[in-house]
């Protein structure tokens, strides 16, 4: 009697919760008829979206096999392009699971491939923003931390992704710089070869000033500056005789061009404050204006003035 029971149980499970289960799953919508037919059923969105899941776990635990011996720089970069890789890694197993389900992929396949040609040319710049991204992190011609100058601006690098790469100015603000833009245009990279850069001050003193001084009241401007390399030395070139002065320049190395404008601030207030201790003007521009006219008129009044003048 009660294996009677629990035969019966198992028959109502059978066929009737798994029966359930079973027609919900399959429940769905269809497309095409013969062979460009697509069933798109219940069963088959949760099938996809499981494999969405392993997958996702399964390219996680890939990144950081390669990552884990990798330095911060390297695998912010790895990141960049793992996204891209990861993207085509999700379209192969969609469509494979599509194929494995036994759904007829082709007409997929077609669709995406005129859809794709259109996306292209509308999307060029796109592509090569990604194409561009690609070279940057391979051949490692930028760099997270880099000083770079785009445009007339200049920043540090704080990111760098696929498509764009990101840079903080002096002036705490980010700009962000398209990657096809370091294929196509020319960037100054301050720090592409090593931190250390060359920077210099300019100054010019009066005719008449003793050089040997202002070139030693120079040197001593930037001796105790802690963020100016001992090693190369400063020096002084006496660059030019200028229209209005004689042109001096001071140059010095440091580790960090980011930060340069407020050391040559610094600089400028010292050498000034020197060379007025020191009695060595720095002087503005002068310009001599002679005026010369044949008018009859204007020399007739040259003359009654001055005749005006000697008789008062």
């Amino acid at each position: 009697m009660q294996e009677e029971v629990t035969e019966k149980i198992s028959e109502v499970v059978k066929e009737d919760v798994w029966g359930s289960i079973k027609e919900f799953l399959n429940w769905g919508v269809q497309y095409g008829e013969g062979e460009d037919k697509v069933n798109i059923t219940i069963g088959l969105l949760i099938l996809v979206i499981i494999t969405f899941i392993v997958t996702s776990y399964i390219l996680v635990g890939v990144r950081k096999l390669y990552t884990r011996k990798m330095s911060e720089s390297d695998t912010l970069k790895f990141k960049s392009i793992f996204k891209f890789i990861k993207y085509i890694a999700y379209v192969i197993v969609v469509f494979a699971v599509l194929s494995v389900a036994g759904v007829n992929v082709t007409p997929f396949l077609a669709a995406s491939a005129a859809l794709l040609v259109g996306v292209g040319l509308a999307l060029q710049e796109l592509f090569q923003d990604i194409i561009g991204g690609i070279f940057i992190i391979v051949d490692k011609s930028l760099l997270v931390g880099d000083v770079i100058e785009v445009n007339g601006k200049v920043g540090r690098v704080i990111e760098i992704k696929l498509r764009t790469t990101r840079a903080i100015t002096r002036d705490d603000k980010i700009f962000i710089i398209p990657n096809h833009k370091f294929l196509s245009e020319t960037i100054y990279n301050y720090t592409q070869n090593h931190k250390q850069t060359r920077e210099f001050v300019k100054v010019g003193v009066a005719y008449g000033s003793d050089t040997q001084l202002v070139k030693n009241l120079m040197l001593k401007s930037v001796e105790n500056d802690k963020r100016i390399l001992k090693r190369p030395a400063p020096f002084v070139l006496f660059e030019d005789f200028g229209d209005s002065a004689l042109l001096f320049s001071i140059y010095f190395f440091i580790n960090d061009s980011f930060i340069d404008p407020g050391i040559k601030s610094d600089i400028r207030f010292r050498i000034d404050s020197m060379f007025r201790e020191n009695k060595i003007s720095i002087p503005f521009p002068q310009r001599d204006v002679h005026l010369f006219s044949n008018d009859p008129n204007l020399l007739k009044m040259k003359d009654d003035k001055i005749n005006n003048n000697n008789d008062s």
